[in-house]
């Protein structure tokens, strides 16, 4: 969780593997105590897509403005395949112009005088006629535009101008690209449809792909790997899958809208180290290292396994800390149902279940269930309280 402390710059060569001369993605780690708290620090690697998510002011747009050189942060660097494009401890900072950076903006920022052809070329000026116009009806056809180089922004869907961004951008022949938000601004159709151009996209282009968005279902179909951010600080880098089900803190569990997070304490029973949850003794599978008897300890508990005891046949799991609940709430969203448990000591359970199953378990409100929750997903929290965390996230 921990990143750069003031003036350390230099950490990025050591932690991240990218001195200058090496071939590799790119590295940012950066500092500074204000006017806008950061203290971040991730990497991403050629054919890479790592996403940076967290709450409106979590310093997203910022970090993508310092690795284009729009902004310079007081301390740190900026390392990309193998350059040092920012490092303040030599006052070094590439021009945005040197620095190699395709950016496609929530807005697109085309140029409405121009036309799709005419944007696409604007990077490539320093080509001949000829081959520019080539180039640009290369990207053209890369992002499946062929046949609208002559239109004007005004006369495109918002889906094809974002396309026409995406493929000025990757004119530069950029050595990253940066996404900012880019699918915000249309349709949720057209966002699953520019989301899939994007997966075929990037299949094509070996370099770094840095996207910022506050959808996490897009962060986690797209990403190779998620940066966490709150308040300017970088908490935890990780695959989505790894992310989901071991997030670092209870902040970053509920910054990713994950609900179970729960304390319990170490407890010997018949000498083996248990969790108790209020009356019921726990099975952990990844084990209760280095937690002493007595202990309190938070934890988190992924929706996934969590196991609803079938009615009219037996359940995968169900003698694996197996507890009675009742239904507390039920909420119906088309073909899934939110459901919520109480237990007997007054904690909420929270998974999502699909509706016919929800109907043919007869579940409704204030109905006692039998689940299971499966040792293999507790996820132990030490040096965290579910609480105190909750209190640091308000701030």
């Amino acid at each position: 969780m921990g990143c750069l402390g003031a003036g350390g710059g230099r950490v990025v060569d050591s932690l991240m593997g990218l001195a200058p001369g090496r071939a590799s993605g790119l590295g940012v780690a950066v500092n500074q105590t204000g006017p806008i708290p950061l203290d971040a620090k991730f990497t991403c690697q050629p054919g890479e897509l790592l996403a940076l998510v967290g709450p409106s002011g979590s310093g997203k747009t910022t970090l993508l403005r310092t690795i284009a050189g729009l902004y310079r942060p007081q301390s740190g660097q900026v390392v990309c395949a193998g350059d040092v494009w920012f490092d303040a401890e030599r006052k070094h900072s590439l021009s945005p112009q040197n620095r190699q950076v395709g950016i496609v903006f929530q807005d697109y920022a085309l140029f409405p005088h121009l036309t799709a052809l005419e944007n696409i070329q604007l990077p490539l000026r320093h080509l001949p006629q000829p081959q520019r116009r080539d180039q640009a009806e290369h990207w053209l056809a890369k992002v499946r535009l062929q046949g609208l180089g002559k239109r004007y922004p005004n006369a495109l869907s918002g889906g094809q101008q974002q396309r026409v961004a995406l493929a000025r951008a990757l004119a530069r022949d950029p050595k990253v690209l940066l996404l900012d938000e880019p699918f915000s601004a249309v349709d949720q159709v057209t966002r699953r449809r520019l989301q899939r151009e994007l997966a075929l996209l990037r299949q094509q282009i070996e370099i770094p792909i840095v996207l910022v968005t506050h959808d996490l279902e897009e962060a986690t179909a797209l990403a190779d790997q998620i940066c966490v951010l709150h308040n300017g600080v970088s908490l935890q880098q990780a695959a989505p899958e790894t992310l989901f089900r071991r997030p670092a803190s209870p902040l970053i569990a509920r910054l990713l809208d994950r609900h179970n997070l729960f304390e319990g304490v170490v407890v010997d029973v018949k000498g083996q180290l248990r969790l108790q949850w209020g009356e019921t003794h726990l099975e952990v599978a990844e084990g209760l290292i280095n937690l002493s008897q007595g202990e309190t300890v938070a934890w988190y508990l992924p929706p996934s396994d969590i196991v609803l005891h079938r009615r009219d046949r037996p359940s995968y799991g169900e003698r694996e800390n197996p507890l009675a609940a009742t239904v507390e709430e039920l909420v119906v969203l088309g073909g899934i149902t939110s459901v919520s448990l109480r237990v007997n000591h007054g904690d909420m359970l929270r998974f999502d279940i699909a509706t016919h199953a929800a109907r043919r378990n007869q579940l409704t409100r204030g109905a006692v269930v039998n689940v299971s929750l499966l040792a293999k997903g507790i996820h132990l929290l030490p040096g965290h309280q579910v609480r105190a965390d909750a209190h640091d996230k308000r701030k």
